[in-house]
């Protein structure tokens, strides 16, 4: 009897751990750029792809002839080492650019990797926003991790080299990238790049898979709508979107289609006489077979600023 007892006990408590495990959210992947991954994309245009993970970017390497272009960094300077390792790989250019498509934690804060000859391209934007708002968001994101604070410590934004107001064209040799200050959306220094030879549009977080995410009090709706307009404009091959699976022009098409709804449905409810809160809700019911519930918020919020 007693080891009967003591084979069930055995048993329900390995049965209750394995049921406490499998209640446990998935531990979340560590934010390192992975190496050896870079795929090319175009004859000029390589990205090492986020795999998905959160708090990791899409990363661009565009080579001319003459230069290297860089488009975003990671998290902090071991991320910013391990991409200027990928770009040793596809390009032997001894000029360097560096640029991001906004200057969040996991974007901008590894710039202190790159050789002190490399070139910051930076809009007056961006640079606004660096002045305003400082590391505070980096701050944030330190609080989130140990190794999110590891891979911060000491992190600096990097001051432009080159800076420039709403439109800068790099040529690296051969090779012409426009530059497009687009914000404010996303943040207020959202920047946008076109490799023209290739039609490979680099989009930041103003076109990707996941639905938008306005994280600026200053985040417009009317801006993010022009911003789609431009893009459609530039005729993209393909989208290189700051987070998540490249795509095509489906993924303008399919935020303008989110944006368009919402201010519609906006404009409509608050005519009626819904307050900001009701008008939320109703959207957030109304939506939510569609699109994220949570997700949408901040776009319902960002419209009915702007609705008359």
């Amino acid at each position: 009897m007693r080891t009967m007892m003591t084979t069930l006990a055995a048993t329900f408590t390995a049965s209750l751990v394995l049921l406490v495990a499998a209640q446990q959210p998935p531990a979340r992947p560590d934010p390192l750029i992975k190496e050896g991954v870079t795929e090319k994309i175009s004859e000029h245009v390589y990205v090492i792809p986020d795999g998905s993970v959160p708090l990791v970017p899409n990363v661009g390497i565009i080579v001319g002839a003459r230069a290297t272009l860089v488009v975003d960094t990671g998290m902090g300077a071991r991320n910013g080492q391990t991409v200027l390792r990928e770009v040793g790989k596809v390009s032997r250019n001894r000029e360097l650019y560096l640029a991001t498509t906004h200057v969040h934690p996991e974007h901008d804060l590894g710039a202190g990797a790159f050789p002190p000859e490399t070139k910051m391209i930076r809009s007056r934007a961006q640079q606004d926003e660096i002045a305003e708002t400082g590391l505070n968001t980096a701050k944030t994101f330190a609080g989130m991790s140990a190794l999110n604070a590891q891979l911060l410590q000491g992190a600096e934004f990097r001051k432009a080299d080159i800076s420039f107001e709403k439109d800068y064209a790099l040529d690296l040799g051969g090779v012409r990238v426009r530059f497009m200050a687009i914000g404010p959306a996303h943040t207020k220094g959202d920047t946008a790049f076109f490799v023209d030879s290739d039609g490979v549009l680099f989009s930041g977080d103003i076109a990707m898979v996941a639905l938008p995410a306005f994280s600026s009090p200053a985040s417009s709706v009317r801006q993010w709508l022009a911003d789609l307009d431009l893009f459609d404009s530039l005729k993209p091959k393909r989208i290189v979107p700051s987070h998540g699976a490249m795509g095509d022009a489906s993924l303008v098409a399919n935020y303008r289609t989110f944006l368009t709804t919402v201010t519609d449905r906006v404009r409509a409810l608050k005519m009626q006489g819904k307050s900001l809160d009701e008008t939320v809700q109703t959207l957030q019911t109304e939506l939510q077979g569609r699109y994220d519930r949570q997700r949408m918020t901040g776009a319902i919020r960002a419209a009915y600023g702007e609705a008359p």
